[in-house]
């Protein structure tokens, strides 16, 4: 007779009933776990009156065009109170608060604020999702303009927040930021005795661009900067002068000295443009009479100021004259004033949005501007102790002195200073008629700083190469240039610009780094 307490498979029946009570206990606590499930599905279902009103977009990819419309941060105004809108802008900051989360949306350089509570319409996770977004992440958000009672200091936009009715996600932004946007944008002169506000060094600032950018400040002055470049076109064209375009490659030094970048080119090589010097002068004997340029310069000099880069954005221009180089002089003396007055009349709020964060006395200058001869400088400085041969050339201490001079007895922040030392200036400075040691040479300053090197150019062939040969050129690499004079070319002069150093002294800033958009330095070459 067969063992009744061995079942199939080697088990007792006591296993096997053990066995198969657990199963259907298993059973029963998944199919609880479904019904419990289920039931928080309903009831969040019920509870959430915003399904549909929050969540993620999504990876836009142009698959349809709505045609919803968005409304600036800027013209969010008490004008339209009442009114519902769409806003895509960046989350600045964000605060939760009980039932509450108050945020602050940036769009470029302006911000409002905004409010998210729960009420009938809104879910406290709508709330909750809000409140959880990363600062800087991108969304959207519809919500309805309220006037407020008491102006919000905090933000651009201070007679109106705005309340949401709906929030999307359209691009997030990692949660540990390498710099956070409203200590990269606060004020430069706050005092810090306890060390305890967080400053954003330079070298941050510039290795995550990025971030730094979309500050207020960078945003006006980078705006302000392309007003810059605007106005010396408009002012120009309409004095009758052509813009042209200027080889960047070229095949020699252009002031024929050795900081030049060497490039290879095919079997050989060539050189990156110090100035657009040369092809100006051509254009000019090519009958153009007035030229300008707008474009990249570049310099192969180990100089780590806060004036210096190693690429930067001149602009320059010549013009043909009649019987005086001053003819030249005068255009683009009262060029820089009428640009002056430009900024100060059409980029005011981009003015105010810089000196918000960098706080400096307003720029000041004369119209028609100061002009004054280098041996007058010379004599302001002796006057004030410092004593300098009549050949050399000014140092960057002596020319913020003279600024510092010319500010206090003339009241003004611009001006000229003209005949310097020709020994001081590029070798095809023209001679002054009167004395030979002097030259038709100018440069224009703004702060105490130069930021335009200009002259009557020799427009001889002859005596172009007898000063080339001077300054121990070698005539077979500007053989070109010298030949483009001796098919008859008029007397002309000019100057060339650096764009960023006109910013950045403009609104008196203290690193020309802060002026260009991604800098290029002898130690940076990156991002």
């Amino acid at each position: 007779m067969a063992d009744n307490s061995q079942a199939k498979g080697g088990k007792s029946k006591k296993q096997l009933k053990k066995e198969a009570k657990e199963k259907e206990k298993a059973v029963k606590r998944e199919e609880h776990r479904g019904a419990v499930n289920q039931n928080d599905g309903m009831q969040t279902q019920e509870d959430d009156c915003s399904i549909g009103q929050y969540g993620l977009v999504g990876l836009i990819q142009s698959t349809e065009r709505p045609t919803q419309e968005y409304v600036h941060v800027r013209d969010l105004q008490s004008t339209l109170a009442g009114s519902i809108v769409w806003v895509r802008a960046r989350l600045h900051t964000s605060r939760a608060k009980g039932k509450q989360c108050f945020a602050v949306l940036r769009q470029q350089e302006s911000t409002v604020q905004v409010l998210a509570q729960v009420d009938e319409n809104t879910s406290k996770q709508m709330v909750k999702f809000l409140s959880n977004i990363s600062k800087e992440s991108i969304v959207d958000i519809e919500g309805i303009v309220h006037a407020v009672e008491r102006r919000i200091e905090a933000c651009t936009q201070q007679d109106t927040e705005l309340h949401v009715r709906q929030v999307f996600l359209v691009s997030a932004a990692k949660t540990k930021l390498p710099l956070q946007v409203e200590d990269a944008a606060r004020r430069d002169d706050l005092p810090d005795a306890e060390g305890l506000t967080i400053r954003v060094n330079q070298d941050t600032r510039l290795d995550h661009r990025i971030l730094d950018l979309r500050t207020p400040a960078n945003q006006a002055i980078f705006r302000l900067e392309a007003g810059v470049c605007r106005l010396f076109r408009d002012l120009l064209t309409v004095q009758g002068f052509t813009e042209i375009h200027t080889p960047k490659i070229i095949s020699a030094a252009s002031e024929g000295g050795a900081n030049v970048f060497t490039v290879s080119y095919f079997k050989g090589q060539a050189y990156l443009a110090q100035s657009p010097q040369l092809y100006k002068q051509m254009a000019i004997a090519a009958d153009f009479d007035r030229v300008f340029t707008v474009g990249a310069v570049f310099r192969a000099e180990d100089s780590n100021t806060h004036r210096h880069l190693t690429e930067f954005v001149g602009l320059d221009l010549e013009m043909a004259f009649k019987w005086h180089y001053h003819e030249v002089l005068d255009v683009i003396g009262n060029t820089f004033t009428q640009l002056f007055e430009g900024l100060q009349e059409h980029f005011a709020a981009e003015i105010a949005a810089v000196g918000q964060q960098y706080p400096v006395d307003p720029f000041v200058f004369l119209s028609p501007p100061l002009k004054l001869t280098f041996r007058q400088g010379l004599d302001l400085l002796a006057e004030a102790g410092v004593h300098l041969d009549e050949e050399d050339d000014l140092s960057t201490p002596d020319e913020k002195l003279l600024g510092r001079l010319v500010k206090k007895k003339y009241n003004t922040d611009f001006y000229i200073l003209d005949k310097f030392p020709l020994a001081v200036r590029p070798f095809y400075t023209m001679p002054d008629a009167h004395n030979q040691k002097w030259s038709n040479s100018y440069d224009m300053f703004m702060r105490g700083e130069e930021i335009l090197s200009g002259a009557q150019r020799i427009h001889d062939p002859d005596m172009l190469t007898e000063r080339a040969k001077h300054h121990n050129i070698d005539l077979i690499k500007i053989a070109a240039y010298i030949d483009s004079f001796r098919y008859g070319c008029p007397p002309h002069a000019g100057g060339g610009i650096g764009l960023e150093r006109v910013v950045m002294l403009f609104l008196g800033l203290d690193n020309i780094r802060k002026t260009s958009m991604f800098p290029r330095d002898p130690k940076r070459l990156t991002p």
